[in-house]
């Protein structure tokens, strides 16, 4: 990954004489001394290739060049014996290409001098990741940060850099793209054996820790997002997570999961029934979502948005779903499809990206129609993941059977598989 070309990238949106800073995160307290996992800010990730936590970035442009200073915590031998070793410092600096590489505890001097020597000639800019997905969201660092730098230097601007780091995301590199094919092979195989121990009576939790083994049978721990394993009615929930319910007999299992490889992330529905048959209307609803998502495949291409990639579920819906007898009584498509059918996919399930943009050769995105029929007790999601080539897209995660003649093949023992 080429982390020096990317700062450059961001540090263009920025004059001379400015600065940015980006945080890796901490881990918030769980209760008394324990936290809760730590998950690295993916914007600091993406600039860096580091997860550390209390880590910080600061880009500094001049009139001739952008420097790049990192701020870790030291190597503590002590703390060392309970928890393992830090990062030493020419290791940080080797996987990021920083310039220099300086103890945590500095950041703020180190800011100070900066911003004293810049301000002299005129208001300094600061750059920093200000994203946000709402208002109750908890604060971090670079909030914390914009606070205090509107306190102690009023004259300073700060300057939101989360849409440009967006901008910058969607356009996978061929490494990027590696890491996303590595994780969306992972999670076939893992979905694969969730299929074959797929049994009516077993609960959703079993079924759930089948997979969880599965990929860590490949050296994989790192989940990209909760893994929903949802029976029945719970299958329309869309982000269901108890995951604990007991499998019923004649019932369909959603499975909405992916694997993460150095936090990129695949993210793959299949939809099955725990008897390894489909019944007549079961089969019904699954070929109406499954012809769905293979017309949003056929229209993606460069050029086109994801709300028209959605307009293309929902014109095949009101043609397709009037037969069923779903639309009867003043039922509409809404009632039984309510979220969208595509995403970007990357360092998150959901990646970062601007709305309404244009496909892109190297955007990496989703296609996952669904039909929630909750009175009926179906709910039924198809979700693959695809990279958008110059002339259309390809399919990272064709290697999963989708039709309900490869789906009961394989759930009795065969392997027919014909994509």
């Amino acid at each position: 990954m080429n982390f020096q070309q990317r700062r450059m990238a961001v540090m263009d949106s920025l004059p001379p004489q400015s600065l940015a800073v980006f945080f890796s995160g901490r881990a918030p307290v769980r209760s008394a001394d324990e936290n809760y996992p730590f998950s690295v800010n993916r914007n600091f990730a993406y600039l860096t290739g580091l997860d550390g936590e209390q880590m910080a970035l600061v880009l500094i442009k001049t009139e001739t060049s952008v420097q790049s200073v990192l701020f870790q915590p030291m190597p503590d031998p002590d703390l060392a014996r309970w928890v393992g070793g830090r990062m030493e410092p020419e290791h940080s600096r080797a996987i990021a290409k920083v310039n220099r590489v300086l103890p945590q505890e500095q950041l703020e001097s180190f800011l100070y001098r900066q911003m004293k020597l810049f301000s002299s000639s005129q208001p300094v800019k600061v750059g920093l990741d200000l994203s946000c997905e709402g208002w109750y969201q908890q604060v971090d660092p670079a909030y914390q940060f914009a606070r205090q730098l509107s306190e102690r230097y009023p004259a300073a601007q700060v300057c939101d850099l989360h849409r440009t780091l967006a901008q910058l995301r969607m356009i996978k590199t061929e490494e990027e793209i590696e890491r996303i094919r590595q994780a969306a092979e992972a999670t076939i195989t893992a979905v694969k054996v969730m299929m074959r121990h797929c049994a009516e009576g077993i609960s959703e939790t079993e079924l759930e820790g089948v997979f969880d083994f599965a990929l860590m049978k490949q050296g994989i721990r790192e989940h990209a997002f909760p893994t929903i394993c949802a029976s029945a009615h719970h299958a329309t929930v869309l982000h269901y997570s108890d995951n604990n319910a007991i499998i019923e007999p004649g019932s369909l299992v959603l499975c909405d999961l992916g694997a993460a490889v150095d936090h990129y992330c695949a993210d793959i529905t299949r939809t099955f029934p725990a008897s390894g048959r489909f019944t007549a209307r079961q089969k019904e609803i699954y070929d109406i979502v499954l012809q769905g998502q293979r017309k949003v495949i056929e229209a993606v291409r460069p050029g086109i948005t994801l709300g028209q990639l959605n307009q293309v579920l929902v014109n095949w819906y009101q043609q397709a779903l009037p037969p069923t007898g779903l639309l009867d009584n003043g039922k509409t498509v809404g009632d039984y499809y309510y979220h969208s059918v595509s995403h970007h996919l990357g360092l998150d399930a959901h990646d970062a990206s601007v709305a309404g943009t244009a496909l892109q050769p190297g955007m990496v995105i989703t296609v996952e129609p669904g039909l929630y029929v909750k009175q009926e007790g179906i709910g039924i999601r198809i979700e693959d993941d695809l990279l958008v080539t110059q002339d259309g897209s390809q399919n990272l995660t064709a290697g999963l059977m989708r039709t309900t003649e490869e789906i009961e093949a394989f759930m009795n023992k065969g392997e027919q598989h014909h994509g």
